[in-house]
Order: structure tokens, then C-alpha cells, then sequence
């Protein structure tokens, strides 16, 4: 009796590069393009939605009360007086504002939304399940390990996207920037910032 000294073949589990080509070539012979959506998002996602966007509003906000309590009481319309625009599902903008006793954070617990026109595209880790599920229970634990140790006394509120209602933290302004230009102060102003993770 003869026994094979072959190995059992073992399927190849195709690379991410060749799925993404083959799903590219299935579009192409749809004629849908995808080439020039891959460019155009790109563009937008690297040009246009970018955290400095929420940090010229952040800016607006510290150096301008008036515009401070705009952003505050009806966030879309606020954002227009910039230029900046949100999707049409994107019915409401909520900034939320970090004070001396109340610190704000925000997340996504069911995928990685963010108001993306405003902050920027989210950062891997925001959508990391461990963080969406963490931060709701653990805030405070969760904050430091990022790095960000708040007093005992601070009120964490953590604020979870829906469907239509994006959110953004309006950071306490540093101390000793009194008279800094809205340029300088928005140089400040970072990602983590306005998700509530970091101050500035």
C-alpha cells in the first residue's frame, strides 16, 4: 500500500492589495470609475477634512464671545459663518464646552463617526472597540492611559454620535495666551482636543 508523502494543499487567503484589486477590476468593468473616487476622496479626505477646520472654530470661539455662544446654541449654523459644511445627514452639530469642573469627551460606541468635515477623518484608535466600549464605562481610566490625568474633582461627561447629531469639545483655552492672534491659537488646537482625549 502506498501512502502520500504530499502535503494536504492549503487554500491561499489572498492579500489585502490583491482583494482591493480584484474589487477595483470588478468596478472598472462596471464602468464605475473607482480610480477617480480613490483620487477624489483622497483629496478631501487630506485637504478638505482636516482637523484644522475645528481648530479656526475653537480659535473663533476663545478670541469671540458672540460667536462663542453661536457655536454653542446651533453649531451647523456657526460653522457656515467659516465656510465649512456637513453632510445632509448630519442634522445637528453639538459643541460641547470643557470648563474648569467639566470635561467632555466623545465617541462612537456602534462604528467611528465623527463630525469629519470639522475634526477630521477619526484616528484608529477612536475606532478601536476596546476604546468605544471602554470609554462610556471607564472614562477617567481610559483618559489617562491616553495621557490625560484629570483632577478628581472634574465631572467627565462622555458623549456617544447618533445617527444624525455629531459632536465636537470646545477645549478651555491655556492659560497665559491673553491677546495670542486666532493664527496662533489655532496652531494650538488638535484632534485629540476636540475629541476630549488630550487638552490643549
Amino acid at each position: 500500500m502506498s501512502v502520500s508523502t504530499e502535503s494536504p494543499s492549503v487554500e491561499r487567503i489572498a492579500s489585502i492589495e490583491d482583494r482591493l484589486a480584484a474589487i477595483e477590476s470588478v468596478l472598472e468593468d462596471r464602468a464605475m470609475q473607482p480610480a477617480a473616487f480613490v483620487e477624489t476622496f483622497n483629496h478631501w479626505a487630506t485637504k478638505e477634512w482636516i482637523p484644522e477646520n475645528g481648530a479656526r472654530l475653537v480659535a473663533k470661539a476663545w478670541c469671540e464671545p458672540d460667536f462663542r455662544a453661536r457655536l454653542l446654541a446651533d453649531g451647523i449654523t456657526a460653522i457656515r459663518e467659516l465656510g465649512l459644511t456637513m453632510p445632509a445627514h448630519h442634522r445637528h452639530l453639538v459643541a460641547l464646552e470643557n470648563t474648569a469642573t467639566v470635561h467632555n469627551v466623545i465617541c462612537c460606541t456602534l462604528c467611528s463617526c465623527t463630525a469629519f468635515t470639522v475634526i477630521g477623518l477619526p484616528p484608529d484608535w477612536y475606532k478601536d472597540l476596546e476604546y468605544r466600549a471602554r470609554v462610556v464605562r471607564e472614562s477617567r481610566s481610559v483618559l489617562r492611559e491616553m495621557g490625560l490625568e484629570l483632577a478628581p474633582h472634574i465631572e467627565i461627561r462622555v458623549w456617544d454620535t447618533t445617527a444624525d447629531t455629531r459632536y465636537m469639545v470646545l477645549p478651555e483655552r491655556p492659560p497665559g495666551t491673553e491677546g495670542w492672534s486666532q493664527e496662533q491659537l489655532t496652531a494650538m488646537v488638535t484632534k485629540e482636543g476636540m475629541i476630549g482625549v488630550a487638552k490643549v
